[in-house]
C-alpha cells in the first residue's frame, strides 16, 4: 500500500523526503523483515496469552518421551503469530497486485485455514486426531491445483532465458543477452551445466509444438505432489520445540536470496541464470516471513511457550513449496528441505520395514525390532537419549549446510 502511495504522490508531482526509498526492493525488504520481527515479538506474547485464556492448550498423547507430559496445556495455534506478522508488512510494502504475491498470500491463508481447522477440531473433540487426513490431502491437492493452473496459464508468469552465446556481460544493456519473454514450463536443474529442464520434454513422443501445448498434463500433477509432500514434511518435522521454525527460517532466507537474484536482470545476467520478471517483489514476502518465523522462534524454543500447531506447520510447508515452484527451484527441494525429507522418509521407512517384518517374522518380532526406536527420526534421537535442544540445534546446523550447498549451485555448473 505504501508503494502505491509513493507512486501516486510521485505521479502528482509531490515529493516527500525519504519516500523515494520505497522504489527499492532492498529497502522495502529490510523494513519488512524488521517490522515482521517486531510484530511477532511484541504481539506474539499477546496472542499466546489470548490462546491460554481461551484454553487452547495442546493435548499431548503419551509416547513415553521424557518431559512430554509437562508440555500438556501449552498453547497451540501459534502459527497465527507467523501469519499475522507476515501479512501486515506484505500488505504495506509490496505491490499486492503482483501475481506472485497474490499466489503466496492465497497459499498462506489456504494452508493456514486448513491447519487452523485441524487444531480447532483437536481442541473441541479433545483428541489428537483432529481433521481427517484425507481432508488435509484434499486441501493440499486443491492448493497445488491452484498454483499449477496459475503458473501455467497466467500471462504475467514468464521467464527470460539467456542466449547460449551471450558470453560478454554488458552492464549498459544486459537485456540484449536474454531471449524474448517466454511462457514456458521450465525449471532449474542443480549441479548441471545446461541447467534448464522443460517439463514438456517428458512428452518426448510428441512434436515440440504439441508437447508445449500439453505440458500442463505433466506440470500440474508434479506441482500438486510437491505442495503435498513439502507441507506434510513440515508438519511431521514440527514435533519438538523449535525444530520446524528453526529449519524453516533457513529455507525461507535461502529462497528470499534466490528471489532477489532471479528478479534482478543484472544479477541474473552475471550468474547466468533465468531472469524471472516481476519476481523481485517475492523477496519482500519471503524476508517478511523470515522475520515472522524468527519472532515466533523466540517463544517456541525449549521450553516452548507456544506451539505453532498445524496452523503453522502446514502453512509453512505449503508456502515454502509454492515459493520454490514459482522460483523454478523445485528440483532443489530435496536438498534445501533435506530435514523435511529425512523426517518424511523416516516415517515411511518405519512403516514399510515394520509391515515387512510382521509379514515375514510375525507381530512380536516386528514390534521388538523396529527400524527406529520411534518415528519421525527426531523422536528416535530422543529415545536414544539426546536432549531435544541438542537435536534441534544440530538439525538447524545441517539445515544451514544444505542451504549453503543450494547457494553454491548458482555457480557450480
Amino acid at each position: 500500500m505504501l508503494y502505491y502511495l509513493y507512486e501516486y504522490l510521485t505521479d502528482h508531482g509531490i515529493h516527500v523526503p525519504g519516500l523515494g526509498m520505497l522504489k527499492y526492493i532492498s529497502f522495502r525488504a529490510g523494513i519488512s523483515v524488521l517490522l515482521s520481527l517486531i510484530i511477532a515479538l511484541v504481539y506474539g506474547k499477546r496472542v499466546i496469552n489470548y490462546l491460554r485464556a481461551k484454553q487452547m492448550g495442546e493435548l499431548v498423547r503419551d509416547l513415553g518421551l521424557d518431559g512430554q507430559k509437562q508440555k500438556e496445556g501449552t498453547p497451540t495455534m501459534g502459527g497465527l503469530i507467523i501469519i499475522l506478522a507476515t501479512i501486515i508488512p506484505v500488505l504495506l510494502f509490496t505491490r499486492i497486485t503482483n501475481v506472485y504475491i497474490v499466489l503466496l498470500l492465497v497459499s498462506m491463508i489456504w494452508m493456514g485455514a486448513i491447519g487452523f481447522l485441524d487444531d480447532y477440531l483437536k481442541k473441541i473433540k479433545k483428541n489428537k486426531d483432529g481433521l481427517s487426513g484425507k481432508f488435509k490431502v484434499v486441501g493440499q491437492v486443491g492448493l497445488g491445483l491452484i498454483v499449477g493452473v496459475t503458473m501455467y496459464f497466467h500471462p504475467d508468469i514468464t521467464v527470460k532465458r539467456k542466449y547460449a552465446d551471450a558470453k560478454v556481460v554488458n552492464r549498459n544493456n544486459v537485456e540484449q543477452n536474454f531471449m524474448p519473454t517466454e511462457k514456458i514450463t521450465v525449471s532449474t536443474v542443480p549441479f548441471a551445466k545446461n541447467n534448464e529442464f522443460d517439463y514438456s520434454g517428458i512428452l518426448f513422443w510428441m512434436n515440440d509444438k504439441d508437447a508445449h501445448e500439453w505440458a500442463w498434463v505433466v506440470f500440474i500433477p508434479i506441482v500438486i505432489f510437491i505442495v503435498t509432500a513439502v507441507s506434510n514434511g513440515a508438519n511431521i518435522t514440527d514435533g519438538i520445540d523449535g525444530l520446524a521454525a528453526g529449519t524453516s527460517a533457513i529455507i525461507l532466507l535461502t529462497l528470499a536470496l534466490f528471489a532477489y537474484l532471479s528478479g534482478n536482470i543484472i544479477f541474473a545476467d552475471y550468474l547466468n541464470i533465468m531472469f524471472l520478471p516481476n519476481m523481485g517483489e517475492t523477496t519482500i514476502f519471503a524476508v517478511a516471513m523470515v522475520g515472522a518465523v524468527i519472532g515466533f522462534f523466540w517463544y517456541n524454543t525449549y521450553p516452548a511457550q507456544v506451539f505453532m500447531g498445524d496452523t503453522g506447520s502446514l502453512m509453512l510447508g505449503g508456502v515454502i513449496a509454492v515459493l520454490a515452484i514459482i522460483l523454478r527451484k523445485e528440483l532443489l527441494i530435496p536438498v534445501l528441505c533435506g530435514i523435511f525429507l529425512i523426517e518424511n522418509l523416516s516415517v515411511m521407512l518405519q512403516v514399510i520395514v515394520f509391515k515387512y517384518r510382521k509379514r515375514k517374522y510375525g507381530l512380536e518380532y516386528a514390534q521388538n525390532n523396529r527400524l527406529f526406536k520411534m518415528s519421525p527420526v527426531h523422536h528416535h534421537y530422543q529415545k536414544v537419549g539426546f536432549h531435544e535442544s541438542k537435536i534441534v540445534n544440530r538439525m538447524i546446523i545441517i539445515g544451514v549446510i544444505l542451504a549453503i550447498i543450494c547457494l553454491i549451485t548458482l555457480k557450480m555448473r
